[in-house]
């Protein structure tokens, strides 16, 4: 399947694989990118520049195929040492970097000289066209349904896609909700020309974390995430779990009044915990209502083949037969 974004990144399929928290790791890129789609190293999952740059070197290793590494920029009390991530990037021929968190336009210069094709992660139309106007390569639109930061305007990917469609000139991928090949074929039917998919791909074989994540997701429904973090507007949707049942309880009584350093111990540090260890209720994780849609555990190259072999049954079949 042939679209602007797989010429873009000279991938086989239109399906990304977004940076995730202690996710990303050279396995998980590798997997999705030998599967034919676009693997992403999580940039700020390593702690320096030099342990990216060997995480690239171990990717690279692992495939020959594109990969990407995802660089976010938040603002932090100690800022990352950016300029040095992107260097590792550019040094390891990385030529794909998935962007988010804040503008990015103050490092777009120094990729682009690279060659370096850049998407940037969007919530909303206007940041869409934001990212547009600096030069960004891509965007992915990424809809209230998502995992993470899905914004403050709670706008749902039924009409984001659409209205972006209605925007933008440059190529975009529905991110957030995405989990198949029925939801592809409507992704492309609103304008996007692929998919970006986060919490999907961590209910994988080759997903580096502990095996009681994957069966968290296995559980859940599309009833089971929660919107944390909507007092301070730093929004997160995280699958539920008492560390979550007590963070809400923490905001309901003080409101307004809320700060940070009063969630602390639910949100800082607790990926490690989590992802690596399996200690479920250490605190908040970022996960998407698309739980609900996840009933298996397969490889990712049979993920993506399913992805793809039911988007084309569904194009060539059942759409067929309504043009006729």
């Amino acid at each position: 399947m042939k679209t602007r974004i797989t010429e873009l990144f000279g991938i086989e399929h239109p399906i990304i694989q977004g940076g995730m928290h202690f996710v990303g790791f050279a396995e998980m890129a590798a997997a999705v990118s030998n599967a034919g789609g676009l693997g992403i190293i999580t940039g700020l999952t390593q702690r320096t520049p030099d342990d990216l740059a060997a995480e690239i070197a171990r990717c690279r290793a692992m495939t020959d195929k594109p990969f990407g590494v995802n660089l976010t920029f938040l603002p932090s009390l100690a800022t990352p040492d950016y300029p040095g991530y992107i260097k590792a990037i550019i040094d390891g021929g990385v030529k794909a970097v998935e962007t988010a968190g804040n503008n990015p336009a103050k490092w777009l210069p120094a990729m682009k000289e690279a060659g370096i094709k850049v998407i940037h992660k969007c919530t909303s139309v206007r940041h869409s066209l934001k990212a547009e106007s600096i030069g960004c390569d891509a965007v992915s639109v990424d809809g209230f349904e998502c995992g993470g930061h899905p914004g403050e305007d709670d706008v749902p990917n039924f009409i984001l896609l659409p209205r972006a469609a209605e925007e933008l000139t440059i190529p975009f991928v529905a991110s957030g909700g995405v989990a198949n090949g029925k939801q592809l074929v409507a992704a492309l039917a609103m304008g996007a020309e692929g998919i970006n998919m986060g919490t999907r791909f961590i209910a994988t074989v080759e997903a580096p974390v502990h095996d009681n994540v994957k069966q968290a997701i296995l559980n859940a429904s599309e009833l089971d995430t929660r919107l944390v973090m909507r007092p301070l507007r730093n929004t997160e949707r995280v699958l539920n779990n008492p560390a979550v049942e007590r963070l809400l309880a923490k905001e309901k009584e003080l409101g307004a009044a809320i700060k940070f350093e009063d969630i602390i111990e639910e949100v800082a540090g607790v990926y490690p915990k989590i992802m690596k260890d399996g200690t479920m209720e250490a605190g908040a994780w970022s996960c998407g209502m698309v739980v609900g849609l996840i009933h298996d555990i397969p490889t990712c190259k049979d993920l993506i083949d399913g992805i793809m072999a039911e988007a084309h049954a569904i194009i060539t079949g059942r759409l067929a037969r309504f043009a006729a």
